[in-house]
């Protein structure tokens, strides 16, 4: 049997399996993209079907739902800039979250706080994916002005974790735009964190001239 055909039976009893609970209880459905990704993340059909119900208990553990831009915490982040889900998109369609890290201070933040914003942009990136072109989104992180107390590992360790577990294949790439040569140190650190598949989709890029591969400069924010 062929990879794909086999991905194909495997993503039949996957849905299957999901659509037996999903018929008792509509809130742990999911959508025949969304299927694929966890196939895709976690290999076999008992390892994402695993998956699915840990994030579906997660997402209601965590009051998902409850983050938006009116929840006291979202509200503030936005306020102070820590991240925007762009209205435009980037050059393959994706969704773009824009994260400027001259704007965090890892002295000044709280861990739980900043990670339920983090969870508020992944959901809005992700509900304005064109999931029948392309289901995944952007990550911009703009390291002008960076510096070491910018650099949060807690925070970066919180939000590899949520794209594995319950964000899976939606990274689509992740750009580290204006890094600076002190930042080479925090990147040999991080790295060790990532497989490789997520590494692969990590690009460096170094100027505006390069920046114009994924996407048009001018969408970037200036008011951030």
């Amino acid at each position: 049997m062929s990879s794909q055909a086999n991905f194909d039976q495997n993503f039949k009893e996957l849905k299957n399996r999901l659509k037996l609970i999903s018929d008792a209880d509509p809130d742990q459905y999911h959508n025949d993209h969304s299927i694929t990704r966890y196939l895709k993340a976690f290999k076999t059909v008992d390892a994402a079907f695993q998956a699915i119900l840990k994030t579906n208990k997660w997402k209601k553990e965590y009051n998902v739902a409850e983050l938006t831009e009116e929840h006291p915490t979202i509200k503030n982040n936005l306020a102070l800039k820590k991240a925007r889900v762009l209205r435009h998109r980037d050059m393959q369609g994706r969704s773009v979250i824009y994260i400027p890290a001259k704007n965090h201070s890892v002295n000044d933040r709280e861990i739980d706080e900043l990670t339920q914003f983090i969870v508020f942009c992944l959901e809005e990136a992700s509900k304005k994916s064109f999931e029948d072109v392309i289901d995944n989104f952007c990550i911009v992180f703009d390291l002008k002005n960076f510096s070491l107390t910018c650099m949060d590992y807690p925070l970066i360790k919180n939000i590899i974790w949520l794209l594995s577990r319950h964000y899976p294949e939606r990274l689509g790439v992740c750009l580290i735009y204006n890094a600076p040569t002190v930042f080479s140190g925090c990147w040999a650190i991080i790295r060790g964190w990532l497989d490789e598949n997520t590494s692969s989709k990590v690009t460096f890029v170094n100027s505006e001239e390069d920046l114009c591969q994924y996407l048009i400069p001018d969408i970037l924010p200036t008011d951030m």
